[in-house]
């Protein structure tokens, strides 16, 4: 009772701070001089493979309170099997689960589910991995090598691009759509391009080599984009990459440290870092906008993160949040840190927290 009570006080303060939901998403934002700010944090938890256990915690920001399976408790029915992104566009979430292949689109405050999209061709699941908005279209990576375009309005296709090999991650930015071949099930022959997409006319315009078996995409400020590539898990360590989208080359590789993750906020890029032959690992900071480190290590108070596997920062105050999966066993934390590197608070999660992401209201 003390849960299905907190739930509703939860839906109720979201239904109140979210003031509307456009129909169609503003990508530019540049008609208000309303500054967005975060009313609750939406966790995406991958679940156990093969567990058909993926869901969502919900944090909401008004009042701190926690809804472990916000999904479950608002659908009555589970996810599917393994989550693999979840996006919020306009006044819709859609969520990708790769093994099950489909994409949930749900209310973005409710969660009450609005559509069932299967990703299957040809009675073969194509494993969707990405996500992203743009031009009022979302646009989904999948494992089978293309990119889907779906009406935001009418949750129907538009159209199916041919993109690289196990496409990993998908961007909107500079006009463009760009998406990292990663070549993951190719193994040993990885891919090592990022697609370019025109929005426009929905097709590939070139690909891009950036290295070995690249993997997330962030843009910053400055017209850049960042680019993890995995390497080959031998002789061919894991790089972060600064992608010129100007030249359509990489400008930049940091040599000094094997990076596993980041995320962007402003000047600031928070790096998880991983040495798999040391086991050692921390977070440092880099000013994307001198291309330099700021500081080795960016937690300042001692507390100890097992298992990074999800970040980013809220667009309102700058906070960062970091997901552990704990070594993979059991139930995830989500730690809040100021950007002074110091604990705020802790929330607890699912199984293999991977992704983190803000409603804005």
């Amino acid at each position: 009772m003390k849960l299905h009570h907190t739930l509703i006080l939860g839906i109720a303060t979201l239904a109140t701070v979210f003031t509307s939901c456009k129909k169609e998403p503003d990508d530019n934002n540049n008609n208000t001089t309303h500054t967005p700010k975060s009313a609750a944090v939406f966790v995406l938890n991958q679940g156990s493979f093969s567990g058909n256990n993926a869901s969502v915690t919900l944090i909401n920001l008004e009042n701190d309170s926690i809804t472990a399976d916000y999904f479950m408790a608002q659908n009555n029915r589970g996810l599917g099997d393994t989550g693999a992104d979840l996006f919020i566009y306009g006044g819709k979430a859609y969520i990708l689960t790769n093994v099950s292949s489909q994409l949930e689109v749900v209310n973005a405050v409710t969660f009450k589910s609005i559509k069932q999209i299967p990703f299957v061709k040809d009675s073969v699941p194509q494993q969707p991995s990405a996500i992203t908005g743009y031009l009022g279209n979302i646009w989904v990576a999948s494992y089978d090598g293309t990119v889907t375009v779906i009406d935001t309005a009418s949750l129907n296709t538009v159209k199916v691009i041919d993109a690289g090999l196990n496409p990993d991650a998908i961007l909107a930015a500079g006009g463009q759509i760009w998406v990292s071949n990663s070549g993951g099930f190719n193994f040993p022959n990885y891919d090592n391009t990022v697609s370019v997409i025109d929005p426009v006319s929905m097709t590939e315009t070139e690909k891009i080599v950036v290295g070995t078996n690249p993997y997330t995409l962030q843009a910053d400020a400055y017209g850049d984009i960042y680019v993890i590539t995995r390497g080959n898990y031998g002789d061919e360590k894991m790089r972060l990459r600064i992608l010129d989208p100007a030249t359509k080359t990489i400008k930049k590789t940091f040599e000094d440290f094997e990076a596993y993750n980041f995320t962007i906020k402003g000047d600031t890029a928070y790096v998880y870092r991983y040495d798999y032959a040391t086991f050692a690992s921390s977070i440092l900071m880099l000013n994307v906008k001198t291309e330099e480190i700021i500081r080795d290590t960016f937690i300042t108070d001692g507390t100890q993160i097992e298992t990074v596997y999800g970040m980013s920062a809220n667009p309102s105050n700058d906070d960062v949040y970091i997901s552990d999966a704990k070594g993979f066993q059991g139930q995830g934390m989500v730690y809040r840190y100021g950007t002074d590197g110091k604990l705020k608070s802790t929330f607890p999660a699912g199984i293999n927290p991977v992704a983190i992401r803000f409603l804005l209201r």
